[in-house]
């Protein structure tokens, strides 16, 4: 990990943690869990917003401000939103993904699952997801939540990452393995 990676994950961990135990002191975990998966998946999907946390362009005032707009546009949580806050205000948005990644695995250790990565040369219908996520439970022996995403470059098949073990049946794999093959005969 990179030093400058390594000091946003540290401070990143430092407010996860804070938020982490005020949300389990209020029995609000529920909801933090809701707010971060938005987040989440708001800041993989919007070039405004990962601008707005990343830019030094923007002063503290219009980090806030807009900061406050997105929460309350998102409807999140006030503790949520009160964390965004302060952390705007502090010039500290830039570690909102590592935020995100830390209190998401908090969470699950908390309710005891763990979170599978697969990626798919397809998006997976909802049967399929229910249907993988049952087959690694019962090979882990705890719930597993999945963390989806396509990269059609894979042609097709799966590529599974579950904690240390990685499983790849993609057909681009196989036709690299393939290649090699061949390389090392001919």
């Amino acid at each position: 990990m990179s030093e400058p990676a390594s000091i946003s994950s540290g401070i990143a961990a430092r407010y996860a943690t804070a938020l982490f135990e005020l949300a389990k002191e209020s029995k609000g975990l529920k909801a933090l869990e809701g707010d971060i998966d938005a987040l989440d998946t708001a800041l993989a999907q919007s070039a405004d917003l990962k601008a707005l946390i990343s830019s030094p362009v923007y002063t503290r005032e219009d980090q806030a401000r807009a900061i406050a707009a997105i929460a309350k546009k998102m409807g999140l949580s006030s503790l949520m939103a009160n964390t965004m806050s302060l952390m705007a205000s502090k010039r500290r948005l830039f570690v909102l993904p590592y935020l995100t990644k830390s209190v998401q695995d908090m969470i699950s250790v908390e309710k005891g699952e763990v979170t599978a990565e697969v990626t798919s040369a397809v998006k997976l219908s909802a049967a399929q997801a229910k249907d993988l996520a049952a087959t690694l439970k019962a090979s882990v022996g705890k719930d597993v939540k999945l963390k989806t995403a396509v990269d059609e470059s894979l042609i097709g098949g799966l590529i599974v990452k579950l904690g240390s073990t990685m499983i790849d049946t993609s057909v681009k794999a196989k036709l690299a393995s393939l290649q090699n093959a061949m390389k090392e005969v001919g």
